[in-house]
């Protein structure tokens, strides 16, 4: 059976696909948004959680491996592709939404919080 942590992220993993593949007829056009930068923020949240779930999952799967840190590294990139490739996704396959540099860079932010952290409150020293 699955541990927890994989469950979790594979939960987080489709819900965040679902979110980022939402038309863009159906989000919020609001002004006040932009002002704030929305978008931006939940991107890095979207992205700080996926890299920490999935760092917490190979934490609990491989707990006395010395080489954690580099896997946590790698879990990283690879939300950074991710996320990367939702873009891609977005401007040529979603009704009304395109290709923003903009949400990559919130996604790396998010993806390297959520791996920093991840490597602080598992990795012992």
């Amino acid at each position: 059976m699955l541990h927890r942590s994989t469950l979790a992220i594979i939960a987080w993993f489709i819900i965040c696909t679902v979110l980022l593949t939402l038309p863009g007829s159906t989000l919020p056009s609001e002004n006040w948004m932009g002002k704030i930068a929305l978008d931006k923020w939940i991107h890095v949240f979207l992205f700080g959680v996926m890299a920490f779930l999935a760092c917490w999952a190979i934490f609990k799967i491989n707990k006395k491996n010395t080489r954690q840190r580099s896997y946590f590294i790698i879990a990283g990139l690879l939300c950074i592709a991710y996320g990367v490739i939702m873009e891609y996704v977005q401007k040529y396959y979603v009704p009304n939404r395109s290709f923003d540099p903009g949400d990559i860079i919130a996604d790396a932010i998010g993806s390297v919080l959520g791996t920093v952290y991840s490597i602080r409150k598992y990795i012992k020293k």
